[in-house]
């Protein structure tokens, strides 16, 4: 179940409620008038089968409330009511299939904004990539993956070029665009300081074996690329949050990322340049099967999202 708050003029108070009772999906409906203080008005909540959600943001903002007042949805995570149950009944489909595609617009231009907090993670995930090469540790290279934000840019721009929103896209490919070169560029700079210090053996990197998946790309690099970008669409698109980490960790860009700035550093440009290969079979084969994805799902489209623009928040 979701929850929903709608923020409305007296006028159109009536046409909200109306609209949530014929809602087979939609119960606990409470209204409280003239509560909104900005913008001024009543306010009207309920809480809906994800199932029913996408329709009913749909019919709100034909009666232009994402303007003359907002519309906010939340996930419930418990919600112990007969009259739940029965909402979740009539609405058709399972909740897990269905798409809130106002939601996942949301979500990934949140997740696709190039910021501080972006730049750090990738950054710290990508010397932790190099940490791993350094030291031949597959462990290190999996919390790299894991660290690593470079799913919600990817995310993005095959939500962005499936719907056409080329500002989504945009953003989502500055991202990328900055990110990956600061974080190679500061890994780099962190392999010379290790190299200076005598922290890094070069022979012992040179010979070390346990990563040389890492660089060697290949039909399989794409084939798990591919699988990795479907699942994490799939886990954006539905309740199934946790498939995320998963993918997470089957994406080799991170370390593909990592392994070249420190075999740039050691003059390794062969295998530089098959990681950076691979980094890029990786980028492609995520965004490709991620919109292969959507347009699979895109009969479930209602809502009319062109030209809305992103939050910044």
């Amino acid at each position: 179940m979701l929850h929903l708050r709608v923020v409305c003029p007296p006028e159109r108070t009536t046409a909200v409620v109306d609209l949530l009772k014929a809602q087979p999906g939609a119960t606990h409906l409470i209204v409280l008038p003239g509560v909104a203080v900005a913008p001024e008005g009543d306010v009207v909540e309920a809480d809906v089968a994800r199932e029913a959600a996408d329709e009913v943001i749909e019919q709100l903002c034909a009666i232009d409330l994402d303007h003359l007042g907002a519309i906010t949805v939340e996930q419930i995570d418990t919600a112990v009511s007969d009259a739940a149950d029965e909402a979740m009944a009539a609405a058709p489909g399972e909740g897990a299939d269905a798409v809130v595609w106002q939601e996942l617009l949301t979500r990934t231009g949140e997740e696709s904004r190039l910021n501080g907090t972006f730049l750090g993670f990738i950054t710290i995930a990508c010397l932790l990539a190099g940490v791993a090469v350094v030291t031949d540790s597959t462990v290190t290279l999996v919390g790299a993956m894991v660290v690593g934000p470079e799913f919600g840019p990817l995310a993005a721009m095959a939500v962005g070029m499936v719907r056409r929103r080329w500002d989504l896209v945009s953003r989502a490919a500055v991202a990328l665009a900055v990110g990956f070169p600061v974080a190679m560029l500061i890994t780099a700079g962190g392999t010379l300081l290790a190299q200076a210090g005598g922290l890094l053996d070069v022979n012992a990197v040179r010979s070390a074996d346990n990563l040389d998946f890492v660089y060697d790309v290949g039909v399989f690099s794409l084939i798990v690329a591919l699988l990795a970008g479907a699942a994490g669409m799939l886990s954006m698109t539905s309740s199934k949050s946790a498939a995320l980490v998963g993918v997470f960790i089957s994406v080799t860009t991170i370390p593909a990322a990592g392994y070249a700035a420190v075999a740039a550093v050691l003059g390794e440009w062969q295998r530089c340049l098959y990681s950076f290969g691979q980094l890029v079979v990786n980028l492609i084969g995520v965004v490709l099967a991620a919109g292969f994805v959507l347009l699979v799902r895109k009969r479930t489209w209602t809502s009319q999202d062109n030209g809305r623009p992103l939050s910044t928040g």
